[in-house]
């Protein structure tokens, strides 16, 4: 991520900088390894390089920002509790280096596991591999691209409502280079999509589903500065997933998919809403690596 307008900054300032920087950090009670996360991002620096401390005597390590930036960056860190990944600027998220700012939810590395469920749920159906996904509220485009890169013969569209969102989506898959592979569309969930109705494979989605009370209560990180927009889920949490399991129906094909991320504790209650509505059957919930469940599935009768 560095480029030609970068700063060069000395090993031995670096050296003091990360030691003082991992010093506040320890007294703030924040993981010290986040110093590192933050150097690897902005300079040239490798993971190997901090370990070993080899690069203290090097006299031109190349940053995208000045000592005097990076200090500003990471007391933003200690002070507003600023998420690294929006100080960085980037995170990576599966195979990607993704553009993030706070117009976009950080992907999360559990939302990873939703692709891969994907392609687990289309392997008895392989015609639905060539046709038509959505990546519902697709925020930094990251599932859109995903889907993009293990869908080769598939046509992807990346709906959102938020501009801001859509600009830094279209971005990314640019930067990625697999902006031919998908269509992006403003609006919100399916609404500039109605010429696709009983046409679409598979719906993918991780939608706002954290119940308004509750966000208060999340990490200073999540709650202050995450876009509101993407984490309210209504009272209980469901009304975004409740939207999408009731208008779905209208755009997926007879054996197309269903799927979206949740929060913990929400899956019996969605499993039994889709049954309810009627137009889905082989309902499932899945866990996450920690064991949580974190996904519902369903296919359109």
């Amino acid at each position: 991520m560095v480029n030609s307008s970068a700063s060069s900054i000395t090993g031995l300032e670096l050296k003091y900088w990360r030691i003082s920087a991992i010093a506040k950090a320890k007294l703030l009670g924040i993981e010290a390894g986040e110093v590192d996360w933050l150097l690897q991002r902005v300079t040239t620096l490798t993971k190997l390089d901090l370990r070993l401390e080899s690069y203290q005597h090097r006299q031109d390590i190349l940053s995208r920002k000045s000592l005097r930036e990076l200090t500003q960056l990471w007391q933003q860190r200690l002070t507003a509790r600023v998420p690294l990944q929006y100080l960085a600027g980037y995170t990576h998220w599966r195979d990607f280096d993704l553009k993030v700012s706070p117009d976009v939810l950080i992907p999360r590395p559990e939302t990873e596991a939703i692709v891969d469920l994907a392609l687990e749920a289309i392997a008895s159906s392989p015609e639905l591999a060539t046709g038509t996904w959505v990546d519902l509220g697709t925020g930094s485009g990251a599932i859109a691209l995903a889907l993009a890169q293990v869908l080769p013969k598939s046509t992807i569209y990346a709906t959102d409502v938020s501009h801001t969102a859509l600009n830094i989506a279209k971005e990314n898959a640019k930067m990625l280079d697999l902006e031919a592979r998908i269509i992006f569309k403003q609006g919100s969930w399916w609404s500039p999509l109605e010429h696709l109705q009983g046409q679409v494979s598979g719906m993918v989605a991780n939608p706002p589903y954290i119940p308004t009370y509750m966000i208060p209560q999340l990490q200073s990180e999540v709650s202050l500065h995450e876009p509101h927009l993407a984490l309210d889920g209504g009272d209980d949490g469901l009304m975004c997933l409740k939207h999408l399991l009731e208008t779905a129906p209208l755009y997926l094909r007879s054996g197309g998919i269903w799927l979206s991320e949740i929060m913990m504790g929400q899956s019996p209650r969605l499993v039994e809403m889709l049954a309810n509505q009627g137009s889905y059957h082989q309902i499932q919930a899945f866990t996450d690596l920690a064991g949580s469940d974190r996904f519902v599935l369903g296919y359109r009768k």
